[in-house]
């Protein structure tokens, strides 16, 4: 059996990254220190790019916005604009500097969803090798579906023509 060693996540495991944080939203503030004890990476109007203090890989980034915000809807459309074009920026970044052969992109929205800081909506950027760490399974290869492919079809079609009636 191959063990991986990230010790710098510890302190995440414990909780201690939340007692550093103090009162204030940790997104909120990261912008305002400045130099590489901020970890941010890049700026621009609305949106930010940060290191994972608490990476699952080396390079991990995170595109945040400034607008302190708990889902992607409630972005304005120049955020939401600004985030992908970061998100781009950012994979193009890591491509030059650690050649990765694949890359995650996402967000935890919401506690349930595993979202660490769920009041402050934050997008992912993973820079992936073969044979890395991965996301390790919770419970060995299983999967908890609780809806068939078809139903969530038909309903996700309906709901997703009643919000968006004309297509992009």
């Amino acid at each position: 059996m191959d063990h991986l060693y990230t010790p710098w996540r510890m302190p995440y495991i414990r909780g201690d990254a939340k007692a550093k944080q103090g009162s204030g939203c940790v997104f909120c503030e990261a912008p305002s220190q400045t130099g590489s004890e901020s970890l941010v990476i890049a700026r621009s109007e609305h949106v930010y790019a940060i290191l994972n203090l608490f990476p699952y890989n080396n390079g991990h980034l995170m595109i945040v916005p400034f607008m302190h915000v708990d889902t992607l809807e409630a972005l304005p459309e120049p955020a939401l604009t600004e985030m992908m074009r970061m998100v781009s920026r950012a994979m193009g970044a890591l491509r030059k500097l650690y050649r990765p052969t694949a890359f995650n992109l996402g967000a935890n929205i919401g506690s349930a969803a595993g979202a660490g800081i769920a009041d402050h909506f934050h997008f992912h950027v993973v820079p992936r090798w073969s044979g890395d760490s991965n996301f390790m399974t919770v419970i060995g290869a299983t999967r908890v579906i609780p809806d068939s492919l078809e139903n969530t079809y038909r309903e996700l079609k309906q709901v997703w023509q009643e919000l968006y009636e004309e297509p992009l």
